[in-house]
């Protein structure tokens, strides 16, 4: 059996749909999967041993232009992939329109969340076989069980698992143990305070403990160099694409991160870490998997699930809290003290396992 599956973006979401795939190998002996997946994410599909082809697109690239985009063919190359393989089924995972749009361009039935279920109930009109999935449950099992009703086997019990080799990531053992810094998000709210990662990567070099940064923008980089600077137990390290922070995270003792992408490979990779959650609800997309701790907020808006912080301070905030560098102040019921205790016990069960 040959499914096309249509899961674009982003990070965190493609993650999220490898236990639906390893529950589908091992239920469906010979099922073989094709992957349809922003450019930007294209190595993950391939990680998955059901995996066949990852076919890119770049739909956020080709909206900022669209005469480009069908003037290059690029269009037109996609549509002929899409084209020139049979499938038995077509799963679109993502429930938006834009990702049941390019299920047009397959000849096979296709299958998605019905209009209760889907992000936007417009794309369940796409849909030949319109599927009924709870809300309010984790992403990873959601997918799992459209997965499961899609293709007409029992659901496993127990957790997901995400099919994943570590092994042949990791080529040797580190020299000197090391924590990685998840540090870079995407929302302005999302970001745990500068001044928070650069005490606790002076609590980790009192400890002897190594902090590697990684990153993947200008401002990233800056971020990394600041809170390195001058502590010898801090490395910022050098850009990496996707497969290079892969590397980098199957080698980790742990990580600490806040709610970014890098944050679920990390749990997809079985590496112990502590996530932090200010603005956003770690009980539906949180890093899904073993040895996966989440330290939620509990300020009074939180989680507001806004991009911009609305919060007004009140005296005693401002008596308490500088404003400039404690921002937004739902982090500051997660303190480097209140992390690094969690991050201690983490790291004492690591060792003894």
């Amino acid at each position: 059996m040959r499914v096309l599956l249509i899961k674009t973006s982003s990070l965190g979401d493609v993650i999220h749909a490898l236990p639906a795939l390893t529950d589908a190998m091992r239920a469906i002996p010979g099922i073989r999967f094709d992957w349809v997946v922003e450019e930007g994410f294209a190595e993950i599909p391939s990680w998955h041993p059901a995996v066949d082809n990852v076919i890119p697109v770049a739909i956020r690239r080709w909206r900022k232009n669209l005469w480009e985009t069908f003037r290059s063919g690029e269009w037109r190359r996609f549509k002929q992939i899409l084209g020139k393989h049979h499938y038995d089924l077509v799963i679109d995972a993502q429930g938006l329109v834009k990702s049941a749009w390019l299920t047009r361009y397959v000849k096979a039935p296709i299958a998605g969340l019905d209009s209760r279920s889907a992000r936007e109930p417009l794309a369940s009109r796409f849909y030949d076989r319109r599927l009924a999935v709870g809300r309010g449950q984790h992403a990873v099992e959601r997918l799992r069980q459209l997965f499961a009703v899609a293709l007409g086997y029992d659901l496993p019990k127990g957790l997901g698992d995400y099919g994943l080799n570590r092994a042949r990531l990791v080529e040797k053992t580190p020299a000197t143990p090391f924590v990685l810094f998840l540090h870079g998000t995407t929302w302005d709210t999302k970001h745990w305070p500068e001044i928070y990662w650069r005490e606790m990567a002076e609590r980790l070099g009192a400890a002897n403990i190594e902090v590697r940064l990684p990153w993947g923008n200008l401002a990233e980089h800056q971020r990394a160099e600041r809170i390195a600077a001058g502590l010898k137990n801090a490395v910022v390290l050098p850009k990496l694409n996707l497969a290079g922070v892969a590397r980098v995270l199957a080698q980790a003792k742990a990580c600490v991160a806040v709610d970014t992408g890098l944050g679920h490979l990390a749990a997809a990779l079985d590496v112990p870490t502590i996530s932090l959650f200010g603005p956003t609800n770690p009980g539906l997309t949180g890093a899904y998997g073993k040895g996966q701790v989440h330290l939620g907020s509990d300020f009074p808006c939180a989680p507001c699930l806004q991009k911009k912080c609305t919060y007004q301070p009140t005296p005693e905030d401002q008596r308490r809290f500088d404003l400039k560098r404690e921002w937004p102040l739902c982090f500051t019921r997660l303190n480097p003290e209140r992390v690094a205790s969690r991050l201690s016990a983490l790291l004492l069960a690591e060792d003894l396992r």
